[in-house]
């Protein structure tokens, strides 16, 4: 392959661009630059790599001529601009060159320092990295001011978010000249600071280091874990999933330059991380990580010795035909609501006669609504409704097989309420408390049978959200967490198991991710906007962190980060100040009109 001739490249400002590092990344980058209109010199040394960048271009460009996008001329013309080389002499007449080689900083030093004496003195030269130091590589060439990060998020072709990461050493220019690049390539350029993970990895790659010492406890299995995220957060994938894409020994990487510059210790790798990657089970690209693969490179699961087995220790579990639901709460219609719907007999029991029948007039517009919009017919809305009881006495689950407490998250109260239950349900009745955060054991011992008692946390709002943590306690008994699965199947729900500890699967660590995005804007790193689309970007969320927060409740969220630092005795999972100092002065969020953003009144 041939050195570029200068006199054949266009001299407009970052209009040549080379792409060093072919790899899945860098091929990705190199596209988006070439459809763009950018001419792209890409180079690896590795024969089969830059072969394969070509190949990949051929085909995406050959899928938009398929779906009229582009003409056969514009795909010939992109082709053209495309060149691979295996000398990074071929990048001595690019205005940009973006380094995409392995996460190894000897490897990137390597190029940069090559780099440096071979590329024009107003080229700008920018690392790929999301865990090494960009001011380090800038120290190491002699135009440190022209040094910058840009992080792409993979798939770079899809994923609109890119970091510019910009050091003390970097000139102004050269962030501006690269910012309004990444604009024109119609992606969200934002702005950060120097420091391993930058804004999306750095909140995202804690969160996936706790899901593997989670899985590592054996708390949860890999698929719980992976649907608890996906069904009860809305992502689009699990995190054991999302750690085999990404590649284990990445991970490892970057968790490991994370701690060395936090000492937190929910970004210390997970042990289990460091294992696989001994043992060369890297994710996809290995074909084995936390799943098995169809072969290296494959993106289909299939069966292994970890695959939950269905038939193995089957429990047959108790009779339910009617159910109690005592409440009469957001949770506790939508749970009621839920049952009714799917054939259920329901008591819905409220603190007086007034509050329940408002409760079901609440689940009457609910209904209406789903007719409204062709999701239930008026038949089966009347049915439903027809199935409902509402009493003001907790005297009316005398007869229920399962009976549902959805009432306020405060201990003392649920243990009252146990305790009734307990005098009130018949023998063998299941209790089940939707607590999202309390200790289900606790509540429990309220009762002069623990054997009955199991977590049921139900999502908001229950009629739409997929998910039920199934809690069980060193006391649940076998056929009752199977009569839990049974029901969640009767009523089209995914029940995942999970042991008795504060914030179970789905706000164990969801909540940490939270308030290490809190912590992020305190410590003026990031402001709420640029963290909300670097989530929503870069990571996929439907809704970034302060999104999240204000929805849920300011005070909500700060209960729930306080009981799992009371229970974990974590310093990492101590709430960050900023939080406390909003609740206190009575910014909760959507629900007040102020919490991180401020809402118009209804």
């Amino acid at each position: 392959m041939d050195r570029p001739s200068a006199s054949s490249l266009s001299r407009s400002p970052l209009h040549v661009v080379a792409v060093v590092g072919l790899g899945t990344m860098g091929s990705g980058i190199a596209e988006v630059l070439v459809r763009a209109g950018h001419e792209v010199i890409g180079v690896d040394p590795s024969e089969p790599a830059a072969t394969a960048a070509v190949a990949a271009l051929e085909r995406s460009t050959a899928r938009a001529v398929e779906r009229e996008r582009i003409t056969p001329a514009e795909r010939a013309e992109a082709l053209a601009r495309f060149r691979v080389f295996s000398d990074l002499q071929a990048a001595a007449d690019a205005d940009l060159v973006i380094e995409v080689v392995p996460e190894n900083y000897e490897l990137k030093r390597e190029v940069f320092t090559a780099l440096d004496a071979i590329v024009r003195p107003e080229a700008i030269l920018a690392t790929g990295t999301n865990a090494l130091s960009v001011t380090r590589l800038a120290a190491e060439t002699s135009r440190p001011e022209r040094v910058l990060g840009l992080h792409f998020f993979a798939p770079a072709q899809a994923m609109k978010l890119v970091e510019v990461v910009s050091t003390v050493l970097t000139g102004p220019e050269a962030t501006q000249a690269v910012t309004a690049l990444v604009t024109a390539l119609g992606k969200e350029a934002v702005p950060v600071g120097d420091r391993p993970g930058f804004i999306a990895d750095g909140l995202l790659f804690g969160y996936l280091n706790q899901a593997a010492a989670m899985y590592e406890a054996r708390y949860a299995t890999r698929e719980d874990i992976d649907a608890a995220m996906r069904l009860g957060c809305g992502l689009p994938m699990g995190p054991l999933a999302l750690l085999d894409l990404i590649g284990i020994d990445t991970a490892r990487t970057v968790l490991e330059a994370m701690y060395a510059a936090s000492h937190d210790r929910l970004h210390a790798p997970a042990p289990i991380l460091g294992h696989l990657a001994a043992a060369g089970l890297t994710g996809r690209k290995a074909g084995r990580g936390f799943y098995t693969y169809d072969g290296p490179g494959g993106q289909s699961v299939v069966t292994d010795a970890l695959t939950p087995d269905a038939a193995s220790g089957a429990t047959a579990g108790r009779e339910v035909r009617s159910v109690g639901v005592a409440g009469s709460g957001t949770m506790a219609t939508g749970i009621a609501e839920v049952f009714a719907k799917s054939g259920f007999h329901v008591v819905l029991a409220a603190r007086g006669e007034e509050k329940a029948q408002a409760a079901v007039a609440r689940i009457a517009k609910s209904l209406k609504r789903s007719v409204d919009k062709g999701r239930l017919s008026p038949e089966d809305r009347d049915a439903t409704l027809a199935r409902i009881t509402p009493s003001g006495t907790l005297d009316a689950f005398a007869d229920v097989d399962l009976a549902v407490e959805a009432i306020a998250e405060e201990l003392r109260v649920k243990q009252e309420l146990f305790a009734t239950f307990d005098k009130v349900c018949r023998p063998g009745a299941v209790l089940a408390t939707t607590t999202s955060s309390l200790p289900v054991v606790e509540i429990a011992a309220a009762t002069s049978r623990p054997q009955d008692v199991v977590g049921m946390h139900f999502f908001n709002p229950a009629p739409a959200m997929k998910l039920v943590e199934v809690v069980r306690t060193v006391l649940t008994a076998d056929d009752v967490r199977a009569t839990v699965h049974e029901v969640c199947a009767r009523v089209r729900k995914h029940p995942v198991d999970c042991g008795d500890r504060a914030g179970f699967i789905v706000n164990a660590l969801l909540f940490p991710y939270l308030n290490n995005a809190v912590k992020m804007v305190q410590e003026h790193y990031a402001s709420v906007d640029d963290v909300d689309a670097a989530m929503k970007l870069g990571g996929g969320y439907p809704m970034g962190p302060f999104e999240l927060l204000d929805v849920v409740g300011l005070d909500v969220s700060l209960a729930i980060e306080r009981v799992l630092h009371r229970e974990f005795r974590d310093p990492g999972l101590a709430p960050a100040p900023l939080l406390e100092h909003l609740v206190s002065a009575g910014c909760l969020g959507r629900k007040t009109g102020r919490g991180f953003r401020e809402y118009a009144r209804a």
